[in-house]
């Protein structure tokens, strides 16, 4: 897969993490988006096809634009710039209705090969945990998928574990999902292989 960068961003008590990545010379884009318990909060995309076709372009040029956009995304997070976006966003969805799922721990849910999963599913309305919804988990994009259940607890919490699957080429997405009757929520985190 293409390069790219991923950082969390301590703003008070929240964390933001930030991921940007460069989606290839067949869809020459970067794009830098600004997550939240897996929520988008913020894209930004610019278009590099005119640097990519022109004799100025180099490997190390376009990883340089990559960090660059990632930079200026962090900095204007930590100065406030997206504070206005970003509090409407959340509050959308705080005022829509359902559920919302969150994963605890975006930043640690993979080790040594193993997924680990800690989910939290609130009502939407009022952000109190909801006991009994139905979570699902799976590795979309692997060789073969398989997924992977629990019921969140009375804290509306749920802990799915798995070995990680052999991963297939192409786009690879952490997906979790939750049903509670008949309100539903997915979120998705995008995954990069590492270049050997």
């Amino acid at each position: 897969m293409s390069s790219g960068f991923n950082t969390d961003v301590h703003i008070d008590d929240q964390v933001f993490h930030v991921q940007t990545e460069d989606r290839g010379p067949s869809h020459p884009v970067i794009d830098t988006v600004v997550y939240q318990y897996g929520r988008i909060l913020h894209r930004r995309s610019s278009n590099y096809e005119h640097f990519l076709s022109s004799a100025e372009f180099t490997a190390e040029g376009l990883r340089e634009r990559v960090e660059e956009q990632h930079r200026q995304v962090m900095d204007d997070l930590r100065e406030g710039a997206l504070a206005q976006q970003i509090a409407a966003a959340l509050e959308l969805a705080t005022r829509a209705g359902g559920i919302q799922v969150q994963l605890l721990n975006p930043t640690s849910w993979l080790e040594g090969g193993n997924v680990k999963l800690d989910v939290e599913i609130v009502r939407r309305a009022d952000r109190q945990p909801l006991a009994g919804a139905q979570v699902e988990a799976a590795i979309e994009g692997a060789a073969e998928v398989a997924r992977h259940a629990g019921t969140s607890d009375h804290q509306g919490r749920v802990r799915i574990g798995f070995p990680l699957p052999p991963l297939g080429k192409g786009d690879l997405a952490l997906v979790i999902n939750a049903r509670a009757d008949a309100d539903k929520d997915e979120i998705r985190f995008a995954m990069r292989s590492r270049v050997k």
